[in-house]
């Protein structure tokens, strides 16, 4: 687990849809599922005592199933929904005791948004939307005009400030709202299925330009998805959301490892294992470093290259490195076997 100090605390946070929200929470304490609180009472359950720590600096990732409540729990966090219970703090402070005021500043300063569906306006140029959250501050367009400029180049958009968002192709509009997020300089991104309306090659550019991004900014990125490769190339910290509830959450190669839920199995049985699984989660931890090693891995290259590496070989072994110095074996026979799906996902599997 990281050692960064936590940005945002989610305790104990439920959100119920309908005429009598505190009158079906307590039906939901006492124990009533989403279908029963549904039938019975006419209410919605859409968030079950969620429990998520979003740590400075990291990309968490929310990930589920349509009407899961992973967008429905992003919204929280700024409070464009409210919720029935529980707390939200931000540095410490609990956002739901915020005045107007102390609210308007959270989003206009400590929190920016990147839309799924890009939120750009059509009658400003790609400059003007990327200083948008400077304008609603109050800078005057030449006072905002340099840093604008900056992100745009940054993402990739250099020379195209003076265009229309009409005359762009989706990939493009979309780094204009990732432009628009830099330019507000907020230390929280929030990230509402950001890419899943782009092409898939334009998608995995996009997904490459955030890590980029994220490895020279550091900024605490709460990200949105449906799509599990998309949240195991991003997530530092991954949380999985069924019905409202979280389901699992940690670091994605140790739930890859070690689902503990049905659920999970399903989501991982027909993912490409020697794809997503890095080398640190099936070495050995040791320093005592073999003499007869095949060569040197390093912790955070995936099984593919090493299977690549080997040609096939099982009887290698490997040193593994991180940042320069040695911290564990990897033996091909320990890789093979972390390439077989779990037990209750190989039965799954052979059930269909």
């Amino acid at each position: 687990m990281s050692n960064n100090p936590v940005r945002i605390s989610i305790r104990e946070l439920y959100k119920i849809f309908g005429a009598d929200p505190q009158g079906a929470l307590q039906h939901v304490k006492d124990g009533m599922g989403k279908v029963d609180l549904l039938d019975q009472h006419g209410h919605v359950l859409g968030l079950h005592d969620i429990n998520v720590d979003m740590r400075e600096g990291e990309i968490t990732v929310i990930m589920g199933l349509s009407g899961s409540g992973k967008s429905t729990l992003i919204r929280h966090l700024n409070r464009l929904i409210e919720p029935t219970s529980g707390r939200i703090e931000v540095d410490g402070e609990d956002v739901l005791h915020y005045t107007d005021h102390q609210l308007r500043d959270l989003r206009r300063q400590h929190m920016t948004m990147v839309f799924q569906k890009f939120a750009l306006l059509p009658h400003w140029t790609v400059l003007d939307n990327a200083g948008m959250a400077l304008a609603t501050r109050g800078f005057e367009r030449h006072e905002y005009e340099e840093e604008a400029t900056k992100w745009l180049a940054r993402v990739g958009l250099e020379g195209n400030e003076n265009q229309y968002p009409h005359e762009l192709s989706g990939g493009m509009q979309q780094r204009v709202g990732i432009a628009r997020a830099l330019t507000s300089n907020a230390p929280i991104m929030l990230m509402d299925e950001a890419f899943s309306a782009l092409d898939p090659l334009i998608r995995t550019d996009m997904q490459d330009l955030l890590i980029e991004l994220q490895q020279e900014l550091k900024k605490t990125v709460v990200f949105i998805t449906h799509d599990l490769d998309e949240a195991l190339k991003l997530a530092d910290h991954l949380v999985i959301l069924k019905e409202g509830s979280v389901v699992q959450q940690g670091e994605p190669q140790d739930i890859l490892m070690n689902p503990n839920d049905p659920y999970i199995i399903d989501f991982i049985s027909d993912i490409n294992r020697a794809r997503v699984l890095r080398v640190r989660s099936v070495m050995d931890e040791t320093q005592d470093i073999a003499t007869d090693c095949a060569g040197d891995v390093d912790a955070n290259d995936n099984l593919e290259s090493v299977i690549a590496r080997s040609g096939g070989e099982t009887s290698y072994r490997y040193r593994v490195m991180q940042d320069g110095e040695p911290v564990g074996m990897l033996s091909m026979k320990r890789l093979v076997r972390a390439l077989v799906p779990t037990d209750a996902s190989q039965e799954r599997n052979n059930a269909r």
